[in-house]
């Protein structure tokens, strides 16, 4: 394997080298290419006693093909994205292999005493290699800071980004955040659903998103990729996505929540009814604004801000379900009884400081030690804490809230300005 790999990387690297030696117009053609994987750079190296990956950042410039991935109708599988990223953003030279491992997160949203409008985000996995993505596409696309696992590119058992090859694959991670900002002051993030189904065989698996009704397509990340390049608002991002089919990645099943700087929030699920979700066609996106309390039922509508883990909050979908189905559903019931414990705080008002021990509270190492019971997901590789307000990124690795080496504390490309 290592031979096969040292092979590849090789002749990889020598083709780049007799292709840059061609002239200037193939040195044009890898110009943002080669100008973004100069910016790689490694925050933290991996630490086994703390069980957490190694950490780096990468600034993206120029429009990473997205408006032309758009134009093209997206993709409505992990194929046809390889495809297209393979043929555009490597060039043709590094094979690219897309993984969707199974998550569980916590999000939510507040507001502090002085007004400022804030969206918090866990992560929660296992030990892996992550990357803090900075883009300033321009051409009236919005500068963003968001937040890559890099195992989703095929960057597997915390891997380090040394070679070419896997300078390659990061530039690819535009194309996978997991949450993040845009200079508008729009949050957004991606969740596991588990929505199943039970199959031919009998036993219970989880069944992707599939819409077939003839619009564009977009897959899982893509998805939060247009929110946060396109959406100067919530009702912005909830309309370009009301314009493509959704299509989930890699056998599995997500949701989203999108917030703004005026306050306003939304929960995106995609569900259909208990006689038609068996092969995921038929699901309809649902949107629940965290200003509808008609929508959603008593514990959520009465509150003004809002929070999502893995548990659907669409009205009825688990009855006659399995109960076992409501992943994260502790963690859920925690958030909404930390921030509104007595039912007068409906407005979600709650410091900073609040917030970041509210993360570190359902961080998985505390949560599984105080809660009891572990799964996959056995620890939260980042927190990330966004200042819709003022475009303010706090991101805290592998739950080291203490410890200020890593806490980061981010803002926008200076190119965005």
């Amino acid at each position: 394997m290592k031979l096969w790999k040292k092979f590849v990387l090789g002749t990889a690297t020598a083709v780049l080298v007799v292709a840059l030696g061609v002239g200037g117009t193939v040195l044009g053609l890898w110009h943002d290419e080669i100008k973004n994987m100069a910016t790689i750079e490694k925050l933290e190296d991996a630490d086994p006693e703390n069980r957490s990956g190694p950490l780096y950042t990468i600034d993206v410039s120029g429009g990473y093909y997205f408006d032309k991935f758009l134009e093209q109708g997206g993709a409505r599988n992990d194929q046809e994205l390889i495809d297209f990223l393979v043929q555009n953003l490597t060039k043709g030279i590094v094979p690219i292999e897309l993984e969707a491992p199974t998550v569980g997160c916590s999000s939510f949203t507040f507001q502090t005493p002085e007004g400022d409008r804030y969206f918090a985000r866990n992560y929660d996995f296992s030990p892996t290699t992550s990357m803090i993505v900075r883009t300033a596409p321009g051409d009236g696309r919005h500068a963003s800071v968001s937040s890559a696992d890099l195992q989703f590119l095929g960057i597997t058992d915390c891997a380090e980004i040394t070679s070419f090859m896997e300078k390659c694959l990061a530039l690819v991670s535009p194309y996978v955040p997991l949450d993040g900002i845009n200079d508008a002051g729009v949050s957004c993030g991606i969740y596991m659903s588990y929505q199943k189904d039970v199959g031919e065989d009998g036993q219970e698996a989880v069944v992707s998103t599939d819409q077939n009704s003839g619009l564009p397509d977009l897959t899982s990340t893509t998805m939060l990729r247009m929110i946060l390049d396109y959406a100067d608002d919530v009702d912005e991002a909830v309309s370009l996505v009301r314009q493509y089919d959704f299509h989930d990645s890699a056998s599995t099943s997500f949701h989203y929540m999108v917030a703004d700087r005026t306050g306003r929030s939304a929960i995106l699920e995609w569900v259909a009814g208990k006689d038609g979700d068996d092969d995921g066609t038929k699901r309809e996106l649902k949107v629940y604004y965290n200003d509808q309390d008609d929508a959603l039922e008593e514990g959520e509508g009465k509150h003004d801000f809002q929070y999502i883990t893995n548990f659907l909050v669409t009205p009825g979908y688990y009855e006659g379900r399995d109960d076992s189905r409501k992943g994260g559903y502790d963690r859920y019931l925690h958030i909404q009884e930390r921030i509104d414990p007595d039912g007068t705080n409906p407005k979600g008002i709650f410091t900073e400081e609040q917030a970041l021990d509210l993360l570190q509270e359902l961080g998985r190492r505390r949560w599984d030690a105080q809660h009891g019971g572990s799964d996959s997901n056995s620890i939260t590789v980042w927190s990330s804490l966004y200042n819709l307000t003022t475009g303010e990124v706090t991101w805290v690795s592998n739950e080291r809230f203490d410890d200020p080496d890593h806490v980061y504390h981010l803002a926008f490309p200076e190119s965005s300005c």
